[in-house]
């Protein structure tokens, strides 16, 4: 088994990965400012090196990919790197010295897809600076795996989902307080036709991908794999399954986009644009074919559970057929 550091590993995604990798018999080290816990607790945990590590302050100083390096990794799997001069140091100090280098990136990578389910072949359209700057490190990590040998892969996660966090809602934010409203029996408001899509994925299942590309290093090296669940849901589609999951009706009406948006707060207006103007919807045809990916969670059965969690939690009203 490998030595194996996540950089960034109480977050959403490392508080499924790193028990994971556990479990599997690898030696876990979980580089974090720990500011923060994983958001659910597993026995594995127990058996994890917690180091703790300001990255920015470190970069900043000249010292992370030093420090990485120090902990003498197998692999590392970064998954907060978002600007090239975050990661490029870190690749130059971990060149020659690792056997397998994973970036979390993100679908926003896309931006515009001409097709859709959009595969790791449709060219990188992004807008916005998160995606610009994320597709700028991919390029620069597949120019590297393939020039030069360095042992890359990236995952491209879509919207993340997990207990203790709130999913992305039929609104295109992260405002539970859509689903109280629903949960109420309460009429919501969606732009056009609601037909705009979100592409969910659960946590576990990113961490399962991740899992299998450090199994089959061979076939994952120089790769680039999305990592979402098996279909995309519309905004209609997702909003109607909620209200009849509550034991409700669906109550909805649309209202054009321009309309809708002027309805809502300013900050929250951006955070849906975010969404909607991408409307994200990905195959994962590649990652089946050389992972053996198989998500165990539809995006439907994701947000219910995060859902769930957030009504045991007093965070959204209990539906009244619950009772």
């Amino acid at each position: 088994m490998s030595r194996i550091i996540v950089i960034g590993g109480t977050g959403h995604v490392g508080t499924y990965l790193v028990p994971a990798l556990v479990e599997q018999g690898h030696d876990v080290v979980s580089v974090s400012r720990g500011q923060a816990k994983s958001y659910s607790h597993h026995a594995a945990w127990d058996r994890v090196e917690q180091v703790t590590a300001d990255r920015q302050a470190e970069e900043e100083a000249g010292t992370f990919a030093n420090r990485i390096v120090g902990l003498k990794p197998d692999v590392v799997i970064d998954l907060i790197s978002f600007k090239l001069a975050s990661t490029k140091p870190l690749v130059e100090a971990l060149r020659g010295k690792i056997e397998h280098f994973l970036h979390c990136s993100t679908l926003w990578v896309y931006g515009h897809t001409a097709a859709v389910p959009a595969d790791e072949n449709e060219p990188m359209n992004p807008f916005g600076e998160y995606g610009i700057d994320k597709a700028e490190i991919e390029k620069w990590l597949m120019h590297e795996a393939r020039t030069s040998g360095f042992p890359a892969t990236i995952f491209r996660p879509g919207q993340i989902v997990g207990e203790g966090w709130t999913p992305i809602t039929p609104h295109g934010t992260n405002k539970e307080a859509i689903f109280s409203q629903m949960a109420r029996g309460e009429e919501i408001t969606l732009p056009n036709l609601g037909l705009e899509t979100v592409n969910h994925v659960h946590a576990a299942d990113i961490a399962q991908l991740v899992q299998r590309a450090i199994t089959n290093r061979s076939v994952a090296v120089g790769e680039t794999f999305n990592a979402v669940s098996d279909t995309a849901l519309n905004l209609r589609g997702y909003a109607e399954e909620i209200f009849k999951w509550f034991g409700l009706e669906p109550k909805i009406a649309y209202l054009p986009y321009e309309e809708w948006m002027k309805q809502q707060p300013a900050e929250e207006a951006h955070h849906s644009w975010e969404h909607f103007a991408r409307s994200s919807c990905l195959s994962i045809a590649k990652a089946r074919r050389l992972l053996g990916y198989e998500p165990a969670y539809s995006s439907i059965a994701c947000v219910k559970e995060s859902i769930a969690w957030l009504i045991d939690n007093g965070k959204v009203e209990k539906p009244a057929a619950w009772n």
